[in-house]
């Protein structure tokens, strides 16, 4: 009983220090996808410009269609009064002081159309922006699938080295009774070293897994995360019917969203050059005063004459041409994204088949052929070179899993990114 209470303060203090941990493990983050995603949404600089120039364009659409700012015209005539006078700017010294106010307004339909024109040209920005958005997300999904891919690998590793550790103290301990050769200790030893190496060279990777991901997240490059605690999760076989798929990223692809903005600009943009055959007005009004008093007033209308009809004929040429760019440009992108859609969907399905067949046979088969050799060795019927091959298999099929896993999660991602959306 006595020690029983002695032990208790240390229990506890065990106990808050694994509270502790886990607060900061659910603080730092790192441990789920979404968590660095939310974090990159905030911090992102690309994200950010990209939001800004949207924001931009945005208050463009305003003052394309407005109205230029009104014009005010002074004449003073007659400022010596026949010669009666020294020079005056004084409007109630001079003979006549006329006040014109003039505003230019533009062909029926222009101001509607500019304003159309920004207007797609701010659905465009958006767009740009979502489509950047989608393509940092993407790479920050597969820096995850990597880092977890990376973390799995090396605590594989681990475990391997654990297991080689106890291999060769079997080695020793049938070496100093004479049932083993010497060469058994020396194997295992090498392969121990091997696998020491490996782990090495897999913490450098996470390290620069980890550069990575800060980079993206605009965060110190060596600044701590979570270890990835989950891989990204698959959808069902029913989500990857490609002619579903293939509808949703004409629907919600950026990029293609974004090029039928610019090719609904460029139609607004014929449509604008085609109504510069019609003249742009000026109209004004003109106060007129005389002495003291505003005895007169004058109306103005003011039109400018479209006889530069090759000039602009050349421009409509070029609105056409540029029409017909932004059409073939927009054809180009839905064609390229869907032959990445089936290409990326392709190595989805090989990679989830892979994943299975190794998991369902490739893996317990290595196993199985491991414990027997082992035992095999322990009694003495085989040799210690058939039990490293054994555990070589076993260590190469639960990497290819890793592998498959993460070539399954890098597919996905770029499938994600080009319907715009999480499946």
């Amino acid at each position: 009983m006595q020690y029983a209470m002695s032990a208790l303060p240390g229990a506890l203090g065990l106990v808050i220090a694994l509270a502790a941990g886990a607060a900061v493990a659910q603080t730092m983050p790192g441990a789920t996808v979404d968590s660095l995603l939310d974090l990159a949404r905030a911090n992102n600089p690309d994200y950010a410009a990209q939001r800004h120039d949207a924001a931009a364009a945005a208050e463009r659409i305003g003052p394309a269609g407005a109205l230029a700012d009104p014009r005010l015209r002074i004449e003073l005539q007659d400022v010596t009064m026949g010669g009666e006078q020294n020079p005056s700017l004084s409007p109630s010294r001079a003979g006549s002081t006329r006040y014109q106010i003039m505003q230019d307004l533009p062909w029926f339909g222009k101001r509607d159309l500019k304003r159309s024109i920004a207007t797609q040209n701010a659905d465009a920005a958006k767009a740009g922006a979502a489509s950047a958005w989608q393509d940092i997300a993407a790479r920050i999904k597969g820096a995850y699938a990597q880092s977890y891919y990376l973390f799995q690998n090396e605590r594989l590793t681990q475990e391997i080295l654990d297991l080689m550790s106890s291999l060769e103290k079997v080695a020793q301990a049938r070496y100093a009774s004479g049932l083993a050769a010497q060469q058994d200790v020396i194997r295992a030893q090498v392969e121990l070293t091997t696998l020491s190496n490996e782990l090495i060279s897999l913490e450098s990777d996470i390290r620069m897994n980890r550069v990575q991901l800060n980079m993206l997240l605009a965060r110190p490059a060596y600044a701590p995360l979570a270890p990835p605690m989950q891989t990204l999760p698959q959808p069902v076989s029913a989500r990857l019917d490609y002619a579903l798929l293939e509808q949703r990223l004409r629907a919600g692809n950026p990029q293609l969203f974004a090029a039928n903005a610019k090719l609904q600009a460029a139609e607004l943009g014929r449509d604008l050059t085609l109504r510069n055959r019609y003249p742009d007005f000026t109209v004004g009004i003109a106060p007129v005063q005389s002495g003291r008093s505003v005895k007169n007033w004058e109306l103005m209308v003011e039109l400018n004459i479209p006889l530069q009809q090759s000039s602009r004929r050349s421009q409509e040429r070029e609105a056409q041409s540029m029409l017909a760019a932004a059409r073939s440009r927009k054809e180009a992108t839905a064609n390229q994204l869907l032959a990445e859609l089936a290409g990326d969907l392709s190595g989805l399905e090989a990679a989830r088949r892979v994943e299975h067949r190794v998991a369902d046979s490739l893996i317990p088969q290595a196993q199985l052929t491991f414990n027997a050799a082992l035992a095999g060795y322990e009694n003495g019927k085989v040799d210690f070179a058939t039990v490293l091959d054994a555990q070589r298999q076993i260590r190469m099929a639960r990497q290819s899993r890793f592998k498959a896993q993460l070539d399954a999660a890098a597919r996905l991602v770029e499938i994600e990114r080009l319907l715009g959306e999480t499946l």
